[in-house]
């Protein structure tokens, strides 16, 4: 046990004067001198690797134009390339983002337009001509919403799903944010609380029950 110790103090003491002779660069060669940065940078980078992803997508869905930001075509049951006074506002909120708006706007291809099986190839066409239609109107609104900004705008076609939850979701999500907390309100001075509780908030009067009376509180 004896001849470990001293082999390890020798070599300890080796090691240090290896170190006092050749300066910082052996010191580096034996131990990590960023530690621990270097690995907390790496597992910070791990997890901004696998997020990233759904920022990004949920950013793109944030800056689509849908198909119900657009007037529909009731008679001839079809979409149209006029946007409607809550498409306007939607683009104008795009348009004043702070810092600086997206110049990238997406557009969701058009849907709402009529399939004939009897002509199948048509609704590509269809399709085709509506979103060429749309994204020349979202331009000329942005065009003319941003006069002076010098500020220019991509359109950009996808076909995402739109998003959202069930109302019935929804409605328990809601429930239960506001019953994470309960409690009951008192009138000043007096008990505010239940027959079995004393629930008082008054000032200079305890909250009486129906088992206790609240003392005077002097």
């Amino acid at each position: 046990m004896k001849g470990i110790i001293a082999k390890a103090f020798l070599a300890l003491c080796g090691a240090g004067a290896l170190a006092g002779v050749e300066g910082c660069n052996v010191y580096r060669n034996i131990v990590d001198p960023c530690y621990p940065e270097r690995y907390e940078f790496a597992a910070r980078q791990e997890v901004i690797g696998a997020t990233a992803p759904q920022v990004f997508n949920g950013h793109v869905l944030d800056q689509t134009v849908w198909n119900y930001h657009f007037e529909y075509d009731a008679v001839n049951h079809v979409g149209t390339d006029k946007l409607t006074p809550g498409g306007l506002d939607f683009l104008a909120y795009l348009a004043r983002r702070r810092p600086s708006a997206d110049p990238v706007i997406y557009l969701q291809t058009a849907q709402d337009i009529t399939y004939d099986p009897a002509d199948p190839d048509a609704l590509a066409d269809k399709r085709a001509r509506l979103d060429g239609k749309r994204i020349q109107a979202i331009q000329n609104y942005l065009t003319a919403q941003t006069a002076g900004r010098h500020a220019s705008f991509q359109v950009v076609v996808h076909d995402p799903a739109e998003v959202g939850i069930s109302a019935v979701e929804g409605r328990l999500a809601v429930q239960s944010m506001y019953r994470g907390s309960q409690g009951t309100l008192g009138t000043a001075g007096t008990g505010g609380g239940p027959s079995n509780v004393g629930g008082g908030i008054g000032a200079g009067v305890g909250g009486g029950t129906a088992d206790a009376p609240g003392g005077s509180g002097r």
